[in-house]
């Protein structure tokens, strides 16, 4: 039976030279049986202010903390690495990324529950974690599920995170089932995870909120103008490219 290992990590900051502080993990092999992982861990690289604004780590609480290598996730990652189990994150390009950096090479199938939710959800005006959380209302059954694995939610705080990305992805396989009957979900998924999204608003810019067809027709110099200056993601990048070509 395949495993699930949904994942988050805490880091020193975003850029190149960061690195991981915290991960939090929820290994699923079967209703009963959940592994549970939250773990802090040392790095010689500094963690920025912008980062402990953000998850309130400081350099103190991870100073006699094991480095991510031998921490009990990193070796239970490495030994569950294989294509028919599943590796899951919101914004898994991020996390994944965090990984390798450790020496990490990647043979899992992977799910992002974030590329998923963009999918599924099309109308949601955003996607982010916190912000799924109270629009699907996860937030009302959170409680019982935390108490069931003796875990405390905390936004930004991997192992919260990871919880509340449970029962997101319990929310994704619903969707996916009703949208797509008659396919393994999972698969569907990983499937969906590959396939970039094409978006229906602009998210920020002078026409936040607005069609972004409409746009095309109106102002195709702007949508120029963005492709060529702003960094986009993969899906911002492809809609663009989309109504361009």
């Amino acid at each position: 039976m395949a495993a699930y290992v949904l994942f988050d990590t805490e880091t020193t900051g975003n850029q190149e030279q960061d690195r991981i502080i915290q991960v939090g993990a929820l290994i699923v092999h079967s209703k009963e049986n959940i592994e549970i992982f939250d773990e802090l861990c040392s790095t010689s690289v500094p963690i920025s202010i912008e980062a402990m604004e953000v998850h309130n780590i400081t350099p103190d609480v991870i100073e006699n903390q094991p480095p991510y290598a031998d921490t009990a996730f990193a070796k239970k990652v490495e030994a569950l690495n294989q294509k028919e189990n599943y590796l899951i994150a919101h914004n898994i390009g991020f996390d994944l990324g965090m990984l390798e950096k450790e020496g990490f090479t990647n043979h899992y199938t992977l799910i992002d529950t974030v590329r998923c939710a963009k999918h599924l959800l099309p109308d949601s005006p955003y996607h982010r974690l916190q912000y799924l959380r109270y629009s699907l209302d996860l937030y009302k059954t959170e409680g019982a599920e935390a108490d069931k694995l003796g875990i405390t939610i905390k936004a930004h705080d991997a192992i919260g995170d990871v919880l509340v990305m449970k029962l997101l992805l319990s929310k994704l396989v619903q969707l996916t089932q009703e949208q797509f009957p008659g396919l393994n979900p999972m698969q569907k998924m990983a499937e969906l995870t590959q396939t970039p999204v094409m978006m229906k608003i602009f998210k920020f810019g002078k026409y936040k909120g607005r069609d972004i067809e409409e746009i095309g027709h109106e102002d195709m110099g702007y949508l120029k103008w963005m492709r060529k200056n702003l960094e986009l993601d993969e899906d911002m990048a492809f809609t663009l490219d989309h109504y361009l070509g």
